[in-house]
């Protein structure tokens, strides 16, 4: 399932994927595709298993 967020670092648009049959919590490090920077996914599955996506710093 592919999510929109933004960088925390470039602070630009980008696209992450998330999979769905992952359970409802995920927690992955993907490169921002803009500056390749190490981003901290985090993911939530609502009630009807939608995901939001939570981004920040991996270099903390």
């Amino acid at each position: 399932m592919e999510v929109e967020t933004y960088c925390p670092y470039c602070g630009e648009r980008i696209s992450v994927w998330v999979d769905a049959g992952g359970g409802g919590t995920q927690r992955y490090i993907e490169d921002c595709a803009v500056c390749c920077r190490p981003i901290e996914i985090t993911a939530h599955a609502d009630g009807d298993g939608e995901f939001s996506v939570d981004a920040q710093r991996g270099d903390a």
